[in-house]
């Protein structure tokens, strides 16, 4: 019998367990080892804001399998025969001898471990920006689980107001934990919009209202200057245009990959500043893989590297290693840059490239601006979201797709980005065979609808105007006419603030074409869109032209342009 394989795996969190146990279940005999710095393995992180809420009790939850067995050294031991070497620091790795140096920190002994096959899962490390006083008690980040037991202590012992430095998903996340009308919670991100990398300005804009509906005070365009230790512990934080004072600083800015080791074993680094893998996940060392958020991958809609650190992908590439350290052939194809979140009451997320992001990449862009609900009118949960969807106007193929609102819009988002990942266009989507049920959907789907409205758009039947280019015209007090053609109720309840508005049932407005004027540019506006359109086609009918459907309705509108 030949010598074990031996196979070492740098990294415990998610990818680097995920490869370990695929590969044992593949390899019975191979001799595996993980190593990891702490002494917490196998945890979910992305569970932090949900213990910082009191809806995860403890570290126990996010250490434990779904059956309530605690993954901890005896369990990777027992169940699957894996052996780790945790408080063990990797120091270097010779490529030419086949070793990894390492470090006991407990025992403060320096070794090196030999490897037929080596994998990289070393993750990534908070980025915190070079301010003045970042670095003081009282100010901190929330990436390992013991960062989330600090901010809970911080709490239990008086803290009432909290800056969120960055409002990317992991800020707007620890903010949606911490609001409460006992709290004041702030968040701070120096772009104009919140989830800057995730979502165009107008989705973005439905984050913002529900935070601030929720307790959570938001300043975007702002920068943190410094941050000073006052009396009692307070911190004075200084930002662009003042200063603030609270009890705790959390910097949320994001994360960069670890890639120290890689890098200096001679590893290549890509222009994101991860480590470039092949589609087996084999880094420039045939005999070294990696994998997770230390690594770079390929857009799939672009084919260009990107950098999107997550747990689900971590444990995809890990499956993927496991299988190839047993021989196999398997591949990673690269990713959509899917990202989805809660924060309060609303569900969002997006998948593929934003508007902004393919204008810039030179794609013709066309777009849809959708509202709707997630199940029948009648059924008593339903909710209401809104669709954005980008698409090629030469192909007609989708680009990405945005979500938001209360709604059950990640499944749509999920069919979305399954479509786009197979080159559907939006005809193919408009036509895809949904399950229909009145509580999990409308007749025909809200992403079908959205798809439709993509149609309507491209074949000419739907002129109509976005949110972005209404807020325009009414700035620039333009002449126009909103036709408001909701029920009198609707128009009651939430009435328009801007702009003149002729208000006109639809059920009416056939019965009454002779009021409205014809020299002027007319804005047809109903609650969530679909009336508007109805409006449009019939003044197009009736020869009155320069009129356009307000995309979203008056549900996707700012609440700044609503009466109250």
């Amino acid at each position: 019998m030949g010598e074990k394989q031996k196979i070492v795996i740098i990294g415990g969190v998610a990818a680097g367990p995920k490869a370990a146990a695929r590969a044992r279940r593949l390899l019975p005999n191979a001799d595996i080892t993980v190593v990891d710095k702490g002494n917490l393995i196998s945890y979910g992180s992305c569970g932090l804001p949900l213990m910082l809420q009191g809806m995860v009790a403890g570290l126990d939850p996010l250490t434990s399998t779904n059956s309530g067995v605690k993954r901890d050294l005896a369990y990777f031991a027992n169940e699957k025969d894996i052996r780790f070497r945790i408080k063990t620091v990797a120091e270097g790795i010779d490529t030419a001898k086949g070793e990894v140096a390492l470090f006991d920190i407990e025992n403060k002994k320096a070794y090196k471990l030999p490897f037929d096959q080596l994998v990289l899962a070393t993750g990534a490390k908070p980025f915190v920006p070079p301010i003045p006083g970042v670095d003081s008690e009282g100010v901190t980040v929330l990436h390992h689980p013991y960062d989330a037991v600090k901010v809970r202590e911080r709490l239990k012992s008086g803290a009432k107001s909290i800056m969120i430095v960055g409002g990317g998903l992991i800020g707007l996340e620890v903010a949606a934990a911490l609001g409460s009308p006992k709290r004041q919670v702030m968040v701070v991100e120096r772009e104009p919009q919140l989830l800057p990398g995730l979502l165009d300005p107008e989705m973005a804009s439905f984050v913002q209202e529900e935070m601030e509906t929720n307790y959570v005070t938001v300043r975007t365009g702002e920068e943190v200057q410094a941050i000073e230790t006052c009396e009692a512990g307070k911190k004075k934080v200084h930002l662009s245009h003042d200063a603030v004072e609270v009890d705790l600083v959390v910097i949320a800015c994001g994360v960069r990959p670890n890639v120290e080791l890689a890098r200096d074993c001679g590893l290549v680094i890509g222009s994101t500043g991860g480590i470039v893998v092949d589609e087996y996940l084999r880094t420039s060392d045939p005999n070294i893989y990696a994998a997770g958020d230390c690594v770079e991958n390929k857009h799939l809609v672009t084919g260009r590297p990107v950098y999107v650190p997550l747990a689900s992908t971590a444990n995809k590439q890990g499956r993927v290693i496991g299988s190839n350290l047993a021989g196999l052939k398997e591949t990673f194809p690269g990713v959509m840059g899917t990202g989805v979140f809660q924060v309060f009451e609303l569900n969002g997320g997006k998948t593929g490239l934003t508007e902004k992001e393919a204008r810039a990449l030179g794609y013709p862009v066309i777009t849809s601006f959708t509202a709707g609900l997630d199940s029948a009118h009648y059924y008593p949960l339903h909710g209401n979201g809104i669709i954005k969807l980008v698409s090629c106007a030469d192909t007609g193929k989708l680009l990405g797709a945005q979500v938001a609102g209360p709604g059950e819009l990640i499944k749509r988002l999920d069919v979305f980005s399954t479509a786009i990942q197979f080159g559907a266009t939006m005809e193919q989507v408009a036509n895809l065979d949904l399950g229909y049920a009145p509580p999990f959907a409308t007749p025909i789907d809200l992403g079908i609808h959205a798809a439709n409205t993509l149609r309507n758009k491209s074949q000419g039947w739907l002129n109509s105007i976005n949110v972005k280019e209404f807020q325009e015209l009414i700035e620039s007090n333009a002449e126009l006419l909103l036709l408001d053609v909701r029920t009198p109720e609707e128009a009651a309840d939430r009435p328009l603030g801007v702009g003149e508005q002729l208000r006109i049932p639809l059920y009416e407005l056939r019965g009454r074409l002779d009021e409205v004027p014809k020299g002027k540019k007319i804005i047809t506006v109903c609650e969530l869109g679909i009336r508007a359109y109805e409006a449009q086609r019939i003044l197009a009918g009736a020869g009155i032209k320069d009129v356009a459907a307000l995309e979203g309705g008056v549900y996707g509108l700012p609440k700044s342009l609503l009466a109250n």
